[in-house]
């Protein structure tokens, strides 16, 4: 795990929070792994004080869980909580596409290329957690046109409380986007190409392919 240090501009309970909440998001911590107060205040080079406090507001949007003794743990994951996280996702995610799409500047357009290009240069590389930044990006550039605070907060959380599915998804899919056996960029290009020929329906839905890709993948991988 690698954490940079809090910047001097944010207070350092605010800088332990937003790098600690982007590692989750990322798939940074195993389901079920426990983070102890201790042991990230050394990390960060903080008391324990910052710590408590990112940790309380995590459990907070149900990112982490928080033990009796203080202690966190990343949640576990199950069929049940992945397929309620992926309907809630389509319904909001479909949504911010529809109103984000039309919106789109020419500028965008060519951000959203650029990236999936960056993607697939990433995958031969294979730094799994920069494809994930990558995904990311491309996914908010869209939402974000929509011009929806709202709808961009509640994403956010979605995506946040999915951190253990991406840990579980990029352990399973970096082999194979080392082989060449699975496309870095997933749907991206496909996305794109609805975009420019302003099918922004046809757009809407291949986002909506694109979760239900990822939740067949790891319904295979989640516990029975």
């Amino acid at each position: 795990m690698s954490f940079g240090p809090v910047s001097s501009r944010t207070t350092i309970q605010d800088g332990v929070y937003q790098q600690l909440r982007q590692a989750l998001m990322n798939g940074q911590f195993d389901p079920a792994q426990s983070l102890t107060i201790a042991g990230l205040a050394e990390t960060f080079g903080t008391s324990n004080m910052p710590v408590r406090e990112a940790l309380r507001r995590l459990a907070a949007e149900n990112a982490l869980e928080i033990a009796a003794n203080g202690s966190a743990r990343v949640p576990i994951v199950t069929v049940a909580r992945l397929d309620d996280l992926c309907r809630a996702r389509i319904a909001v995610e479909a949504l911010a596409t529809e109103l984000g799409a039309p919106l789109l500047t020419e500028a965008d357009l060519e951000i959203l290329e650029k990236i999936v290009a960056e993607q697939r240069a990433i995958g031969r590389q294979e730094n799994i957690y920069t494809l994930i930044g990558k995904n990311q990006q491309f996914h908010f550039t869209i939402y974000r046109a929509s011009g929806s605070d709202v709808l961009n907060q509640l994403i956010e959380t979605l995506w946040l409380r999915f951190g253990p599915y991406m840990r579980m998804l990029s352990t399973h899919v970096a082999p194979l986007i080392r082989a060449g056996e699975s496309e870095p960029s997933g749907r991206h290009a496909t996305i794109v190409e609805a975009l420019r020929q302003k099918d922004f329906a046809r757009a809407r839905d291949e986002v909506i392919a694109d979760i239900r890709a990822t939740q067949d993948v790891l319904r295979a991988l989640c516990p029975k």
